[in-house]
């Protein structure tokens, strides 16, 4: 199921991969264009966004190859299609700056994590990102291991 952020947002996927993999520079609090099912199966936690990306096509930005799982207790006549592009809602400027930033500068558009806010809806964090070299991810994993070796010895002594 969803767990419960201590800012009042309830988190029902996470991308973990997304900032070992990437540079994040960026990101963006986006809505998303659902259907009543899609809705009614975030509610139970049913969701994936570990494989998706972001894409600016038609003046608009779509999540793509989001998994949300068809709803249970709906018939298969009402049913939605499990990974099908997701419209971001988003201001004008924001999207003339992801666009150009992606065209331009070489940049991608990653999901980060899925939730409801604490008003109940459902939002999506969009970063933007540039993709990590293999001597990055080495470093970047130096860097932890070093910070959790500090935490410990400062623990320990006092």
């Amino acid at each position: 199921m969803a767990k419960k952020a201590d800012d009042g947002r309830k988190i029902i996927a996470e991308n973990r991969k997304a900032r070992h993999e990437f540079h994040i520079e960026d990101v963006f609090e986006a809505g998303l264009v659902l259907t009543g099912t899609e809705v009614k199966s975030l509610r139970n936690g049913k969701a994936n966004i570990a494989e998706s990306y972001a894409s600016a096509e038609d003046g608009a930005i779509y999540v793509i190859n989001s998994n949300i799982q068809p709803y249970q207790k709906s018939g298969n006549f009402d049913n939605h299609e499990p990974t099908r592009r997701r419209k971001l809602l988003l201001h004008a400027r924001e999207i003339t700056r992801l666009t150009s930033a992606v065209q331009r500068e070489g940049m991608t558009l990653i999901p980060l994590k899925l939730y409801f806010n604490d008003r109940g809806l459902a939002k999506i964090e969009i970063g933007l990102a540039k993709g990590k070299k293999l001597h990055d991810k080495r470093q970047t994993e130096k860097d932890r291991d070093w910070q959790r070796s500090k935490a410990r010895l400062l623990r320990d002594r006092g």
